[in-house]
């Protein structure tokens, strides 16, 4: 059983007697757990790998390439939504400018067949030779102005074409950009993913040397702190940073070396060492 109520750093110490306080309950949550201290010191090892294992998995999840990507990855998604727009502006235009050269051709067409007829004396009766010039003029400034709207379509059909150009340069720069972006990310990660693989086969190892009842109550603790165990160094928890106050440290100093103690602030286990300061 052990105190719930010590004060702030204070420390859980597993034992199936306490003595009872008026400002404390007594708990029966967790029984004395006992174990070599030479094995509570391996805990150390254990949880500087674990601590390890942490990092590294953080690094891989917040590795800055990832951020640079979502970015690019959303300039290109703008990029080519603009350059879709663009195609399809131009291609409209085309159809337009296409249409437009056909209206002036027909026309050119019609007048080159009047004028001929003109030119070959085929018109010989002044009433219809006059109709035939009069439609002449009327072809010629219809020409002139289906020329003008072709002029103002190609000039479009250019800016239209600029714009599609550059959005595709962009997108092409981008995509380089994500290309580069991309390499640096997976050699990082390969490199972080590699360490990651080393310390966890060492963790793999380092758990054999490590009784079964100190591991699974190291292994339910780091599922809560990420890392089950702290040196008590210079009577601090190195878990939480707290100091411990003087009582709890002549409760831990009195307590056997070979029964299993834990922070009431962080509730990792505690390590004794010759660092303690008990």
């Amino acid at each position: 059983m052990h105190c719930e109520c010590g004060a702030h750093g204070s420390l859980v110490v597993s034992s199936l007697t306490a003595r009872s306080a008026p400002d404390c309950h007594i708990s029966t949550e967790e029984p004395t757990l006992k174990a070599d201290p030479i094995a509570q010191r391996k805990l150390l090892d254990l949880a500087e790998l674990d601590a390890r294992i942490g990092q590294v998995r953080h690094q891989l999840k917040s590795l800055p390439e990832h951020q640079q990507l979502s970015d690019l990855q959303n300039r290109r998604a703008e990029l080519d939504a603009k350059r879709r727009d663009a195609r399809i502006v131009v291609d409209d235009l085309t159809r337009e400018q296409k249409k437009s050269d056909q209206d002036v051709e027909q026309v050119k067409a019609r007048r080159t067949r009047d004028q001929g007829k003109i030119d070959q004396g085929l018109v010989t009766n002044p009433k219809d030779l006059e109709r035939l010039t009069h439609e002449l003029e009327s072809l010629e400034r219809r020409i002139n102005t289906l020329e003008d709207i072709e002029l103002e379509i190609m000039e479009k059909v250019e800016e239209a074409t600029a714009s599609l150009t550059e959005y595709e340069e962009a997108l092409a720069t981008t995509d380089d950009e994500i290309a580069l972006v991309v390499k640096a990310r997976d050699e990082k990660s390969q490199v972080a993913q590699s360490e990651l693989d080393t310390v966890t086969e060492q963790r793999g190892v380092e758990v054999f040397s490590i009784p079964g009842d100190l591991l699974a109550l190291y292994d339910k603790i780091r599922e809560k702190q990420g890392v089950g165990a702290a040196m008590l160094r210079a009577r601090r928890c190195e878990g939480c940073q707290l100091t411990l106050n003087p009582s709890d440290l002549a409760r831990i100093t009195k307590t056997p070396a070979d029964e299993v103690v834990r922070c009431e602030e962080c509730s990792r286990i505690l390590v004794r060492t010759d660092e303690s300061g008990l």
